[in-house]
């Protein structure tokens, strides 16, 4: 018997997970997605000063959710001397 599922769970943002009852049975479980660490748009590292889970995300301030930088939470700290360098060199004309 196909039973159509909730309109809550008709998204892309849920999973679907087969678990196996003790009475033989499979079921699907719908779980949300974990989200992943943020990371750099440059290098593709994972950005430090970021808290990785959802959560802590959700319950901090704006100013506490990324590094108070230049680019902070977009580039890493490595990726941001770069550019500053780089721009520098441009308006120099080195």
């Amino acid at each position: 018997m196909l039973v159509m599922v909730r309109p809550m769970y008709r998204t892309r943002f849920i999973r679907k997970v087969f678990r196996r009852t003790p009475g033989g049975r499979t079921v699907i479980h719908f779980e949300r997605r974990k989200k992943s660490p943020m990371r750099c748009g440059r290098c593709g590292a994972i950005l430090s000063g970021v808290p990785v889970d959802e959560r802590d995300r959700k319950r901090l301030p704006r100013t506490s959710k990324r590094p108070q930088r230049m680019f902070g939470g977009v580039l890493c700290p490595r990726c941001l001397a770069e550019v500053i360098k780089s721009m520098v060199r441009g308006k120099l004309g080195v």
